[in-house]
């Protein structure tokens, strides 16, 4: 037990949902008779949850920043039918007509976003409420626009959500561009350790055992390559999907954007303490706007994402978005009030309630359950959460990703109302 919090990091009870995420691949792995860990399975079920887990990278800034958006269901579907429905009716074909597809979706994203901003930031309107309008109108507008109807889109445009990535090099029996893609993931992790043990001895700083980090880059590294060699070894024609790839961009730019900007810790200011803030310089309208505007693109980006895996967009596309995606940031390990989250802290967040509604799928437990087992964990998650908070202890998420690269955003939190004048 020592090694394992000298390894990790805190207590024990506070390794958080990464855990978890390892417990449940086990376990459904051993139940279902090794359906769970196969290239397919896996291939697909991140495939078919990447939208969820593009709005869970938008939705928890706006989480941080002490709103909640019920809208982006909607909004996505919305976008969707729009996108679908300018390609059919201009027939766009081809990677040119799929690129203005594309593009026609962020712009509907963010006059979206624009609007819902303007109503939260500079109005004063609960983003609540503002979001639940915007859920009634745009699920409207979906039915409006196609009338009730399917809209297919174009071949080319169904790479965005169904594509992988292309055969390169000579034939061996691997995907070489996804084995590529893994050994530079590896190489940057171990590079990026070495270079920041060098600047802490540097500094003067105090080090962590030698074996500790090798142990904890070991663990790692494996789970990289592991899950490098499931799709990399799928069936024909498939490898790491070009949705991952999307997701993958979108959580290194925002994890980026969220730790080591200005911007980010605005957001984090704001959500902690939004007059606290305001009187250290920052300009909390302007934040809340942005976050709301951002979230409606991703939302937008999702949208596509799913059209294009499905071929087509309709009138039901969209429901229930929202509550996954809240769900996803909630068990990730952000607070209710706000001014707590990471980016990948939601993302794993996501993959939980993706491999538990998989894992069940596959013992054949019905849809009742499967929903009463999620509003479970999701309940379980949160409390475990705040009674750790209770104790005065850190977020169990919070803690586990500051080992794994991630933001201690609790600590940042209050680091923030120290700097923040200073940077604005």
């Amino acid at each position: 037990m020592k090694h394992l919090k000298d390894i990790f990091g805190g207590d024990l009870r506070q390794f958080g949902m990464v855990f978890a995420l390892v417990a449940l691949l086990l376990y459904f792995q051993i139940a279902t008779g090794g359906l769970v860990l196969t290239p397919e399975n896996v291939i697909n079920l991140f495939n078919g949850n990447a939208y969820i887990l593009v709005l869970a990278v938008g939705m928890v800034l706006v989480i941080i920043a002490g709103h909640i958006d019920l809208s982006v269901g909607s909004v996505a579907a919305f976008t969707g039918i729009v996108v679908a429905k300018c390609m059919s009716d201009w027939q766009l074909t081809g990677f040119g007509g799929a690129l203005i597809g594309v593009l026609v979706g962020l712009v509907v994203g963010a006059l979206i976003g624009a609007w819902q901003g303007f109503w939260v930031a500079y109005v004063g309107i609960p983003a609540f409420i503002v979001t639940l309008a915007g859920m009634l109108i745009f699920r409207g507008g979906n039915q409006w626009v196609g009338k009730s109807n399917t809209i297919p889109v174009s071949d080319q445009f169904q790479y965005l959500g169904a594509g992988y990535l292309p055969e390169l090099g000579p034939s061996t029996g691997y995907n070489n561009l996804t084995l590529l893609i893994g050994l530079v993931l590896v190489a940057l992790l171990v590079i990026g350790a070495v270079r920041t043990r060098r600047n802490q001895r540097r500094i003067g700083a105090d080090l962590e055992p030698l074996w500790v980090l090798v142990t904890r880059l070991v663990l790692i590294c494996a789970a990289i390559l592991y899950a490098t060699y499931l799709f990399a070894t799928g069936r024909p024609g498939t490898s790491f999907p070009i949705s991952g790839v999307i997701l993958g961009v979108l959580v290194v730019i925002y994890g980026f954007l969220a730790s080591r900007t200005i911007i980010g810790r605005h957001v984090y200011a704001v959500g902690g303490n939004r007059h606290a803030a305001e009187l250290s310089g920052v300009k909390s309208k302007q934040v809340n706007f942005l976050v709301m505007m951002n979230m409606s693109v991703l939302a937008a980006i999702a949208g596509m994402m799913f059209v294009a895996r499905s071929s087509a967009s309709g009138p039901f596309d969209g429901v229930g978005w929202e509550l996954d995606a809240i769900a996803a940031v909630f068990i990730g390990g952000a607070a209710v009030s706000g001014g707590v989250g990471t980016v990948v802290g939601s993302v794993i967040g996501g993959l939980v309630m993706a491999v538990l509604n998989n894992g069940l799928q596959l013992l054949g437990v019905g849809a009742d359950w499967t929903q009463i087992i999620k509003g479970l964990v999701l309940l379980i998650a949160v409390a475990f959460d705040v009674y750790n908070k209770s104790q005065g202890k850190r977020s169990i998420t919070g803690l586990l990703l500051k080992n794994f690269g991630g933001t201690n955003a609790k600590r940042e939190t209050t680091e923030t109302s120290q700097v923040v004048g200073a940077d604005a």
